[in-house]
């Protein structure tokens, strides 16, 4: 079982700058692959930002490329999305999730673990 508590949400302006972690429980989670995905109000579930289970690689929604970065810790069992020159259509509640298995999947499908949720406002 592993248990996901996300922080650093909250309200940032337009071209500013966010870093939300996610710490994991649980003996695997450096075995386990990592994603940040997030939700707006009306619309569906969408992918965000997948990291594998030593770091090496990841992969992002277009949408976000280029201004986010994803990164882990494992001696601290933490993910990070770095949120850098976020726009007001990046406002959602974020989630980070855990699968297990070591590599990337952009898929909500195929994650088991989720955590509550921290929500992200960019004002412009």
């Amino acid at each position: 079982q592993v248990q996901l508590v996300e922080s650093g949400g909250g309200l940032v302006q337009s071209g500013g700058s966010l870093r939300l972690s996610c710490v994991a429980s649980g003996r695997t989670f450096s075995s386990n692959a990592m994603g940040w995905f997030r939700q707006a109000p009306g619309k569906e579930r969408e992918f965000v930002a997948t990291i594998n289970y030593s770091g090496s690689l990841t992969n992002y929604a277009d949408s976000v490329k280029g201004r986010f970065t994803i990164s882990r810790d494992n001696a601290k069992n933490t993910v990070y999305l770095q949120m850098d020159s976020p726009k007001p259509e990046d406002t959602a509640v974020y989630y980070c999730a855990a699968r297990p298995g070591r590599y990337t999947s952009t898929y909500s499908g195929n994650y088991t673990y989720w955590g509550q949720g921290t929500q992200v406002t960019v004002s412009s």
